[in-house]
């Protein structure tokens, strides 16, 4: 199951990811905080979408990705 970036404004065309909430292994419940992302107009919350297994970190904290980028896989 992919993590993505949302889209949370309509000028909204990426996000830095701040910080990762969860590691590689660790198990989280659907709508859990799982990364903050920076905008240029907020600090959001990633949540995920499903319960499961964190399997892939893709997007490193402090790097830019853009709205609806895969930026981590969890398997349920």
């Amino acid at each position: 199951m992919d993590i993505t970036l949302p889209k949370w404004g309509m000028s909204m065309q990426e996000g830095v990811i701040t910080e990762w909430h969860v590691q590689v292994g660790d198990t989280v419940t659907e709508g859990q905080p799982v990364a903050t992302v920076e905008t240029e107009k907020v600090d959001a919350e990633v949540e995920a979408p499903g319960a499961g297994t964190v399997t892939e970190i893709l997007v490193t904290a402090g790097d830019t990705a853009p709205v609806g980028a895969v930026i981590a896989r969890l398997t349920p």
